[in-house]
């Protein structure tokens, strides 16, 4: 009989907004490692609010364990806010960097074919080799790797994962609405940790 916690496994996208502490990543990564969770994917990058940073972690996991996961993240002091997503509810890309022998490929390939078909461009030329990118989803990505391995692919990379939440009106605006509706009078380091519940919910 199968086991319904592997049949309700699937991708899910927590979104962490914080600061830019020195140490986080590590301890966030130490919550996965204890409970011995694969990270498939982990992007920091800066938010679109001025000194809050933005992680996007990708993992394969029940809605029950991501639950979990995700109000243990947002215990540590410089999480303002976390949230998690399937693959549906949010819009994601990856890029990917094929590098291939020049010869080889202007050879044996129509290279615009090439670039057209797989929707990629060539961001490096040179006689040794050429560089290719694309972005996409990460069966897209893929798909080009099996296209170039007869021309000698010689190195691939692809980046972490990059997503935003299809359903939400921004953690920027709420925090803004957070400021108007309850004002401080004086700079408070950390003012909206202790508050960060009220801020709001997507």
């Amino acid at each position: 009989m199968s086991d319904p916690q592997v049949i309700d496994r699937q991708e899910y996208n927590i979104t962490a907004y914080t600061e830019n502490q020195i140490g986080l990543l590590n301890r966030i990564a130490i919550i996965f490692s204890r409970r011995k969770i694969n990270i498939e994917s982990l992007n920091t990058s800066p938010s679109e609010i001025d000194g809050i940073h933005r992680f996007n972690i990708v993992i394969h996991e029940t809605e029950e364990v991501v639950r979990k996961i995700a109000k243990q993240i947002e215990k540590q002091v410089e999480v303002l806010k976390v949230y998690y997503n399937t693959n549906q509810e949010v819009i994601w890309q990856e890029m990917a960097l094929y590098k291939v022998p020049t010869d080889v490929i202007a050879e044996k390939a129509s290279v615009e074919r090439l670039l057209r078909e797989n929707g990629a461009r060539a961001v490096v030329i040179r006689k040794d080799y050429t560089v290719f990118e694309t972005t996409g989803h990460r069966e897209e990505t893929d798909a080009l790797i099996k296209v170039l391995q007869p021309y000698g692919l010689i190195e691939f990379v692809r980046s972490a994962r990059i997503a935003i939440i299809k359903h939400s009106d921004g953690f920027n605006r709420k925090l803004r609405e957070f400021e108007r509706t309850e004002p401080s009078s004086e700079v408070i380091e950390n003012e909206y940790l202790n508050s960060r519940d009220k801020v709001f919910t997507m």
